[in-house]
């Protein structure tokens, strides 16, 4: 049997902590000598606990390879251990990598260019807007993006790749067996048919609230570079964000405004020196010595098709609405159309899905944005 399962039956037996996890996996040169460790052999693994000792001598008798190995393949769940080719380079460079990944999809190669895309769970229209725009825009240029799959601008960026027909991978602050929150099915489903779901957590474990710090130095640490698209001065994704440049990552930031709530974290890390990103080739400008395949600019001819296809004065309007809010005298304004009539051409683009309406009767598109090439 492979010892990768040795670790994994370790892992479920005693649940221990990643980076207790690492300091056997560093002293012991298998998991099945883990199993076989007295506790004078135990206490030579540098930097190993007193508790995380008893933990293994207490409940390494409950370590099963067999059942784990044959619960993972119920589960559809591949198992990937530090060292073995497929197990994402970048990662393996940071200081504390996890010695195990449990799998679902697919891995990224190792020679596509990733990017971190990060943010506010309560996001904004706009932040939510940035973060498929951005994602979209990296994805048709060749770049894979990485997010961790929570409500809000990751699973907007998670939507964007896809979209795009690009690569995406989910990094889980819970097990593979868990849907949180339960709201992305769908989008767990899409990743795992088109992109991938890892989690160095036990397939069983719970989204328990510390689970969620640990888990973002992954995210961060098989990036190039995170990018924050809105966060609050005390958001999750500015702890990414800082993780990235312990990593010696980079790390870029969208501004938003000056009274937001929202914004007032990546306004902070502007100030810091984050480089501020207002389009997608802000990003790609930082790693001009990469030449990623782009992918076709799907948006944008998507975007020109639909203009083309609607009615004149629909597709005026849809022109004119973006990701930045209008408002009705707004748009009859720019439009020279009156306001009754950008009303009920706003009525029918919402019907089609291509606008979307927000409190105090102010609209945005929600079809494809043209960028300019």
């Amino acid at each position: 049997m492979q010892d990768r399962f040795y670790w994994a039956a370790l892992h479920a037996a005693t649940d221990l902590g990643p980076r207790s996890l690492m300091h056997l996996h560093r002293h012991f040169r298998t998991g099945a000598e883990v199993l076989r460790a007295g506790a004078a052999e135990l206490q030579r693994a540098p930097q190993l606990s007193p508790q995380a000792i008893e933990r293994v001598l207490t409940f390494k008798k409950y370590a099963n390879p067999e059942q784990t190995l044959s619960d993972l393949k119920a589960a559809g769940i591949r198992l990937v251990m530090l060292g073995d080719r497929d197990y994402p380079q970048r990662l393996a460079e940071i200081a504390d990598p996890p010695v195990l990944l449990y799998l679902k999809g697919s891995l990224p190669p190792q020679e596509l260019p990733l990017m971190s895309v990060v943010g506010a769970r309560q996001a904004s229209q706009y932040g939510l807007a940035m973060a498929r725009e951005l994602a979209q825009g990296l994805a048709e240029n060749g770049w894979g993006v990485v997010s961790g799959m929570a409500r809000g601008v990751d699973a907007a960026a998670h939507s964007g790749a896809l979209d795009a027909g690009g690569y995406t991978l989910a990094i889980l602050g819970c097990g593979l067996n868990i849907c949180y929150p339960r709201e992305n099915e769908r989008l767990r489903d899409r990743l795992q048919a088109a992109g991938g779901l890892i989690s160095e957590l036990q397939p069983i474990a719970a989204p328990a609230a510390k689970n969620f710090p640990i888990r973002n130095r992954i995210i961060s640490g098989c990036s190039l570079g995170t990018l924050v698209v809105e966060a609050g001065s005390k958001s999750g994704a500015l702890i990414t964000a800082y993780m990235a440049l312990e990593q010696g990552r980079d790390v870029f930031a969208v501004p938003g405004s000056a009274i937001s709530v929202r914004s007032r974290g990546t306004n902070s890390l502007i100030k810091q020196g984050a480089k501020l990103v207002e389009t997608v080739e802000d990003v790609l400008a930082e790693f001009s010595y990469l030449h990623p395949r782009p992918r076709e600019n799907r948006s944008g001819l998507e975007a020109q098709v639909i203009a083309g296809s609607l009615s004149g004065e629909e597709g005026v309007i849809f022109q004119n609405l973006s990701l930045e809010p209008s408002s009705i005298d707004q748009l009859a304004e720019h439009t020279g159309l009156t306001v009754s009539v950008v009303g009920g051409l706003l009525t029918m683009l919402e019907v089609k899905g291509l606008a979307r309406r927000l409190p105090g009767h102010y609209f945005v598109r929600t079809g494809p944005v043209a960028r300019n090439s």
